[in-house]
């Protein structure tokens, strides 16, 4: 039988996947290749629009990311530290993202933010070798992921 060891076990976890809206738009995007196409290309009509729809979604699908809080690790899609140089994190409702995203932001920070979600978590970084004052991410459940970072 398999034992969880502590620096194994998950705190949190958030798959941060792209809206419907988000969706609605790729398909709106997709579609609209085939009225550029309509006057020379009669088949094009058919075939651009599918086309384009899967790279769209392709690319779109490549925007999500995972969040996973370890007792000992932040994962955050392909990057990740180590929670010894994490000092704290504050969860921002949609406003405070908004405001960390623009006029308070540090052009050091490291960031991970989408679009379709509003509000963000800060993760200031204590870590003399590395420059990056802070993590800004987006999260659904900044509260949640903030508290998780902060036990």
């Amino acid at each position: 039988m398999a034992t969880t060891q502590p620096d194994t076990h998950v705190i949190y976890t958030e798959k941060l996947r792209p809206s419907i809206g988000m969706w609605a738009l790729i398909v709106l995007a997709a579609a609209s290749t085939a009225l550029m196409v309509l006057p020379v290309w009669k088949l094009g009509i058919v075939i651009l629009p599918v086309v384009s729809f899967i790279i769209l979604a392709w690319w779109l699908r490549s925007m999500g990311y995972s969040i996973i809080v370890t007792e000992r690790q932040l994962f955050v899609g392909d990057a990740h530290i180590d929670r010894q140089y994490i000092t704290d994190a504050i969860g921002y409702d949609a406003e405070g993202a908004r405001e960390a995203r623009g006029t308070g932001l540090d052009a050091r920070a490291f960031l991970l933010i989408r679009p379709w979600a509003k509000c963000a978590v800060r993760i200031n970084i204590d870590d003399t070798t590395d420059p990056t004052p802070y993590w800004l991410i987006s999260s659904r459940n900044p509260v949640e992921f903030a508290a998780a970072l902060n036990r």
